[in-house]
């Protein structure tokens, strides 16, 4: 007997993962009969769904960003309707594959945060759980090979079966629970992701002399974050780091900055000290005024570098030398598209 009379399924997906576990789900729902409908945040209008029946069984499923729901998820968790419905919220994690193991990722305050929206809403939180899916952040490491990504998909697919089952037996399923102690204890970093961090790699992105300007980047770009500037990609604060344009561009043109981020890292402390010891009187010489004063020279070098490098792109040689420091311009790095 089904206990899930409807499952009503929203996403988002930078490049795919989230979109992966979405249909997995949609394809269990349709061999137990169960009526499913799929809906991808990035391009729903919250207010033109239909009425969500109570009895139907929510899913929110998300990559988690920093620790954290990215604000693109966030924003559609606060505009959801009242409802008195069940809720499994669902996020898709970095996993790197070790021996026959998945190294897991971890949530942060991912669902704390979410939960206790959607609770102040009159929602029932049913389940909580993580999957750690293929590793799709490039500008940190390599792409995982293809061997790897099909092993971890392979495991994620059977744990998609697991989980379904007990949610449709009726039972709650909370498997991120044997996590919330390191997930406490990493809040103090999912904050700093949410109010510098993100805005930092938001600035990690451009596009060398590859690009042939089909503007898919812009085009697919799922919070429009992505602008035409000096005749190239330019990449806004608006950016929520989902890696799609990097892994989705035909050419591999998009790059990660890894030359202008030793620059900025080098010279940050250097100018916050300058500025620290030589400007400011000495009563205010604490802890919080060197914190404020850091963070803010950290976001002021990158809006303005960032701009130089956007029109040093224009010369050629200028180009080439961006792209030298960059190890995702390198053939061995790759790129991740969850199929």
């Amino acid at each position: 007997m089904n206990h899930i009379d409807r499952l009503i399924v929203f996403y988002f997906s930078g490049t795919g993962n989230s979109r992966r576990i979405a249909l997995w789900l949609s394809e269990l729902a349709l061999e137990n009969n169960i009526p499913c409908c799929s809906y991808d945040i990035a391009t729903t209008d919250i207010s033109t769904v239909q009425p969500i029946d109570n009895s139907a069984t929510i899913v929110l499923i998300s990559p988690v960003h920093g620790f954290n729901f990215p604000e693109i998820t966030l924003n559609f968790i606060r505009n959801l309707p009242k409802g008195k419905n069940r809720i499994v919220l669902m996020n898709t994690r970095a996993g790197i594959k070790l021996s026959k193991f998945i190294i897991p990722g971890l949530t942060g305050i991912a669902f704390m945060l979410a939960a206790a929206i959607l609770k102040s809403k009159g929602y029932t939180i049913a389940g909580q759980i993580p999957f750690d899916m293929p590793s799709n952040w490039i500008s940190i490491h390599p792409a995982l090979r293809s061997r790897h990504i099909e092993f971890i998909l392979t495991k994620n697919h059977d744990k998609v079966i697991t989980h379904f089952e007990r949610l449709n037996a009726g039972e709650n399923d909370f498997a991120s629970n044997k996590d919330i102690v390191q997930d406490i204890l990493i809040l103090p970093v999912a904050l700093a992701y949410y109010f510098i961090g993100r805005y930092f790699f938001a600035k990690s992105y451009y596009a060398s002399d590859q690009c042939i300007h089909c503007d898919l980047c812009i085009k697919e770009c799922p919070v429009k974050a992505i602008e035409k500037v000096e005749g190239r990609p330019y990449w806004t604060f608006r950016c929520e780091n989902c890696m799609r344009c990097m892994n989705n561009c035909p050419t591999n043109a998009i790059e990660t900055t890894h030359g202008l981020w030793i620059i900025i890292l080098l010279l940050t402390p250097v100018v916050c000290s300058l500025l620290y010891y030589g400007i400011l009187p000495t009563s205010l010489h604490h802890g919080l005024a060197h914190f404020i004063l850091f963070n803010f020279i950290f976001l002021a070098l990158i809006t303005l570098l960032y701009r130089i490098q956007q029109i040093a792109l224009k010369n050629k040689i200028c180009s080439k030398i961006i792209s030298w420091m960059s190890l995702t311009h390198y053939k061995f790095w790759g790129r991740y598209k969850c199929k």
